[in-house]
């Protein structure tokens, strides 16, 4: 959520954020609004202080009793009128997206997103390739038809060996977070309105969530909403700033308009598995801790030897609670192109006004800014499957999970019978 005083300070550059970012908003109506309530606060201020100064003196007044009386209704007339006016005022400004960091590139999707580095070897294969759903059948670790018929199409099972090297992958992941500092969390995967509110999802992302009939609950689809949502209206300490969280929860979300976007095997589905970063840092450190989740992201994918790019993201790429979000797109042969397998966004105080998590330095008070990063998901375990897979369709494990999957390939059922 956007500070109102930034938006009457810097009108113009709010009112052409808004354009840009596809979010048309009367801004000359919203400081009609805002002028309006600060006016009538104002006068409701000094109404107050008059009565007060009259209410000493009604033991031996008469006439003083009568005007506080007064005073009191014109009170309550205008504090209804005020209450009426913030609420338009907040009506309006919880739909407008955040501010954009200046290189944020233009672009409708992600084919204007801009590529800053790309890192690794894309393997060359003197065979036939086949996709990650291809081997999951054939190594017997990936099942995808008794998802569809246990629950619906876009879930699906990790089996056998396919599901040792998944939460090996996910546990060596959290343990590298927690090495660099990281708070593991084991975190609901049910959240309130006003969480999922608070984070940006709800109104943005409403057509994603999974509601639960008859409560105020809704199935995450991040642990950012539950990590982020922990600190609601808390004031933190300044030198315990950075706090770094990690959690690994399920995620669901609907998906709604997606399907057809290479959407084959478990690419794009309504259930996957996710380890998150999040960071909770002062106003001036947020580009810093943004570019430390970066480089973390980076650390494991060239640990686990896939070949990446990073992508700068453009404004129609962009979530309205984003200030500037960096993508890694690594190499997957059964796609023959670079797909998403992290997102890394610096929300300035976007989410900590809706949520209202401040920090206190002295007599400093202020809202803290956070950063949302994915660190590993299900794809890159595809990742794995499709870059690491050998001509007999044996799938080669990474050095760095071996240790903590017992094994150091998957070899298809026929060959590991013979």
């Amino acid at each position: 959520m956007i500070d109102m005083k930034l938006i009457r300070e810097n009108a113009e550059a709010v009112r052409a954020n808004c354009v840009r970012r596809g979010f048309p908003v009367d801004i000359d109506g919203l400081l009609k609004l805002d002028a309006d309530a600060r006016l009538l606060s104002q006068e409701t201020e000094t109404l107050r202080a008059e009565r007060n100064r009259l209410s000493k003196e009604c033991a031996a007044d008469p006439a003083a009793r009568e005007k506080v009386r007064e005073i009191k209704q014109q009170i309550t007339s205008k504090e209804d009128k005020l209450a009426e006016l913030n609420d338009k005022i907040r009506k309006i400004v919880i739909r407008m997206p955040n501010m954009l960091a200046p290189d944020v590139p233009d672009g409708l999707d992600d084919t204007g997103n801009v590529e800053i580095k790309k890192v690794g070897t894309i393997p060359v294969f003197d065979f036939k390739i086949r996709d990650h759903q291809e081997l999951g059948e054939l190594l017997d670790i990936l099942d995808i038809a008794r998802g569809a018929k246990v629950a619906q199409a876009g879930f699906f099972y990790w089996k056998g060996k396919g599901a040792i090297l998944a939460q090996s992958l996910f546990f060596w992941v959290q343990k590298v977070l927690v090495e660099r500092g990281f708070t593991m969390f084991m975190s609901p995967c049910l959240a309130k309105e006003r969480t999922l509110f608070g984070t940006g999802y709800l109104p943005f992302f409403a057509d994603q969530t999974y509601n639960l009939v008859g409560e105020d609950l809704a199935l995450i689809g991040t642990s950012e909403q539950t990590l982020v949502g922990y600190h609601a209206d808390d004031v933190l300490d300044a030198a315990d700033l950075p706090l770094c969280y990690t959690a690994f929860t399920p995620c669901f979300r609907t998906e709604a308009g997606s399907y057809g976007k290479a959407s084959r095997g478990i690419f794009r589905v309504h259930q996957f598995h996710k380890v998150e970063q999040i960071v909770f840092c002062k106003p001036e450190d947020s580009v810093k801790y943004h570019e430390m989740c970066l480089a973390n992201e980076e650390y494991i994918l060239q640990q686990l030897g896939i070949p990446y790019h990073v992508v700068n993201v453009c404004v129609g790429d962009l979530g309205a609670p984003g200030y500037k979000k960096y993508d890694i797109e690594a190499w997957f042969a059964g796609f023959n192109a670079y797909r998403e397998v992290t997102s890394n966004t610096n929300l300035t105080s976007f989410q900590s006004r809706r949520l209202n998590i401040r920090y206190k330095d002295g007599d400093v008070r202020d809202y803290v800014h956070t950063i949302s990063a994915t660190a590993v998901t299900d794809r890159v375990m595809i990742a794995i499957l499709e870059n690491f897979q050998q001509e007999d369709g044996t799938v080669i494990v990474p050095e760095v999970l071996r240790p903590f999957c017992g094994f150091d390939r998957i070899e298809p059922a026929a060959k590991k019978n013979k």
